[in-house]
């Protein structure tokens, strides 16, 4: 395992507790393994423990142990609150420049008579794990239980990104940052930008992109709906988002009516007899309303156990439609190496998903013939034929595979989003269906990253000899030039997608004529991400409102 760097400052928060708690605590010493010290009016003063860092339990053993034989007194509490800065309308106060929070109980007339003095520690090295998909590009989403570490690992994504890019932290809370003006070193170089409060978050998310100009926005606890809808608005605009929401799981996150947009929201449909028949299901179901605003989502199932959604829309599609999909666990065994390997969710699986902790749950899952170990594949991998942006590969007897265009052609798309595949094809108005078996395809589309692998569909598609065409990238751009090459289209038929941008450069050229704002008919996540960069190149204000399938661009001046 990388070498991990604890510090906690903690001499600082001793320094506000009353002397003989503060006494007591030296005495007992396990300062790495102290998590908070609770105070509450008229019982005895308490510290909880754990083992911190240890990986070799999944659940980590928490301990009290009183402090002192005496209740703790209204003197005690007023110590430590004369002595701590601010609090604020959150109910949270800290200590400046440190990450301790101090968080107040109070009666009904406003009084406070219970305090938490909870340990903030900055720990370096704990993003090795998912440095990679850090550092992607990708928009990702941090779940997990309260203390499993999340802050912590946002924190560290802040500092590592900060050291390339322009990074902007929104901090509610000051627990990224640290309490104070001047922001705490494990954030690095990263700006730090302090929410008055609570309330206002989603207002400082949209000023920190409209004032700032970051390349990545950092933002801890996206829990009202509010701050949902800004930080779609920040991830149209091409700007990379990392976060945490409550929640533990995906299936959390989309149970959660205030969040579920997060993930593209959820929403009933009604079905045609036709296609409920095909699909074998009812004709009242549940379908993703919109692309989701992360890309990926990663499940912190224990300080150093994380569970992987690489791609958030696909996995939430197979949920709904009660399918199994794939996931990575990545984790560190026992000689401190980082593991990582392929596991399929099944529906019969969901709930055993707490037990993947477990040697025996693990070996269980590896008898499965859908279970890969991705460590065991090898780096070098054959590489597409052509650096084109899409290729067709040739068959294995060596005879070219280009498949006419057809009235209605089959797709398979594996490794990359068939919900922005099907975007595509409704914005250019071609006729593909989209097919859930390789055995129905005509055609096999895929991602570079996933040819290179070489997994068992591409052999099979090669074997079977299917076209393929390969994507540089998951974007919308590559999806719609594959789409023109399999079904012959000429320029003349991007007349949608065009029309969309002519628009966005009338509406430009109005606003700085003089009106006050034009908006903008309705469009899809990516169209509308374009008409964002093209209002920021012309220095104006843009924001997306309404619900998907009607939401809009509307420009404006300042």
């Amino acid at each position: 395992m990388q070498e991990i760097r604890i510090t906690d400052d903690l001499d600082s928060l001793l320094n506000v507790l009353p002397p003989d708690i503060a006494e007591a605590i030296r005495r007992i010493g396990r300062f790495n393994d102290l998590i908070e010290v609770v105070l509450d009016l008229g019982r005895l003063p308490e510290s909880r423990y754990v083992r911190f860092g240890e990986s070799s339990t999944p659940t980590p053993q928490e301990e009290t142990l009183a402090l002192r034989d005496t209740e703790v007194t209204k003197e005690d509490i007023d110590y430590v609150v004369a002595r701590v800065g601010r609090f604020d309308e959150d109910n949270r106060a800290g200590i400046t420049r440190t990450l301790h929070r101090i968080a107040a109980i109070r009666n009904r007339r406003g009084d406070i008579v219970g305090l938490t003095c909870r340990v903030g520690r900055a720990v370096y090295g704990t993003l090795a794990i998912i440095e990679d998909i850090i550092m992607s590009g990708k928009s990702i989403l941090l779940l997990g239980r309260p203390g499993v570490g999340k802050t912590t690992m946002l924190r560290e994504a802040a500092r590592v990104l900060a050291e390339t890019k322009r990074v902007v932290i929104v901090d509610t809370s000051n627990e990224i940052g640290g309490d104070g003006d001047i922001p705490h070193p494990a954030v690095g170089r990263a700006r730090r930008m302090q929410v008055a409060s609570p309330s206002r978050q989603h207002e400082v998310m949209i000023e920190a992109v409209e004032n700032h100009n970051p390349q990545v926005i950092v933002i801890d606890e996206i829990g009202r709906e509010q701050e949902a809808e800004a930080a779609r608005t920040i991830a149209e605009r091409g700007v990379q988002l990392i976060g945490t929401a409550h929640g533990q799981t995906l299936e959390n996150l989309m149970m959660n009516p205030t969040l579920s947009d997060l993930v593209g929201g959820i929403e009933s449909v009604t079905l045609s007899d036709e296609e409920a028949r095909r699909r074998g299901t009812q004709k009242t179901v549940l379908e993703r309303r919109a692309p989701p605003t992360f890309d990926v989502l990663i499940e912190i199932r224990e300080r150093h156990r994380l569970l992987v959604h690489h791609d958030v829309s696909e996995a939430v599609d197979a949920l709904l439609r009660n399918k199994p999909h794939i996931a990575e666990l990545r984790y560190w065994d026992e000689n401190g190496q980082m593991r990582s390997e392929r596991v399929r969710i099944t529906p019969d699986a969901e709930a055993n998903r707490r037990d993947w902790s477990s040697k025996s749950r693990r070996e269980e899952w590896a008898t499965l013939p859908t279970y890969e170990l991705l460590t065991q594949q090898s780096a070098a991998q054959p590489a597409p034929a052509s650096a084109e942006t899409q290729t067709m590969q040739p068959a294995p007897n060596g005879t070219p595979t280009t498949t006419a265009p057809r009235k209605t052609m089959r797709l398979y798309v594996f490794g990359i989003s068939k919900h922005r595949m099907k975007q595509a094809a409704r914005q250019l108005g071609v006729p593909a269906e989209f097919v859930d078996s390789l055995d129905d395809a005509d055609v096999l589309i895929t991602a570079k990253s996933y040819y290179r692998q070489r997994p068992r569909v591409i052999t099979e598609a090669e074997q079977d000899n299917i076209p393929i065409y390969v994507l540089r990238s998951n974007s919308m751009t590559q999806m719609e030039n594959c789409l023109a090459d399999l079904f012959g289209l000429t320029e003349a038929e991007y007349l949608p997608y065009e029309s969309a941008i002519e628009e966005a450069e009338e509406a430009i050229r109005r606003v700085l004529a003089g009106e006050p704002s034009v908006e903008l008919s309705p469009q899809n996540a990516f169209v509308r991400r374009q008409q964002h960069e093209m209002a920021r190149a012309a220095n104006l204000i843009s924001h997306s409102y309404g619900k998907e399938p009607m939401r809009r661009v509307r420009i404006f001046r300042a």
